[in-house]
């Protein structure tokens, strides 16, 4: 009877759960899978400290700093070390630098500087998607299509 009872709990902590996913946001989701992440780290070097295996501990921790600099240095808003994407509209500038051009620029220049840079840009020439595409939105702006 207990066993039955214990049962039916720990199913509805499942539905719970499950229904509190469904309906939690992304960077809750991020959240909680860091927590859970830390907390089963941390919980494993207290096990392998308290069997005799400090250095496997160490070890793990050792590996694992990086990663965890970076998510405190996230958490407290300071800059990372790598270049953050580009949000936003591309200005004139910007596009005539991305496809290597100077005022004034005709038309023909522009679809030529565009096609040249797509040869080695496109995704299935090798290049990148994003590549792809700042390429493609610094012909639209250039052509007045943004």
């Amino acid at each position: 009877m207990i066993l039955l009872a214990l049962g039916l709990a720990a199913l509805a902590a499942l539905l719970w759960t499950a229904r509190a996913f469904s309906r939690a946001d992304v960077a809750g989701i991020k959240t909680l899978a860091a927590w859970v992440m830390a907390l089963g780290g941390l919980s494993l070097a207290a096990m392998l400290l308290l069997t005799g295996r400090g250095a496997m501990a160490i070890g793990g921790a050792v590996l694992l700093g990086p990663l965890i600099w970076g998510w405190w240095r996230e958490a407290q808003g300071l800059p990372g070390r790598g270049v953050a994407p580009r949000t936003g509209r591309m200005n004139r500038a910007e596009a005539l630098a991305v496809l290597g051009l100077s005022d004034p620029v005709s038309e023909s220049d522009v679809r030529a500087a565009w096609v040249r840079l797509m040869r080695a840009a496109h995704p299935d020439s090798g290049g990148s998607d994003w590549l792809a595409s700042r390429v493609n939105q610094a012909k639209d702006v250039l052509l007045g299509k943004r």
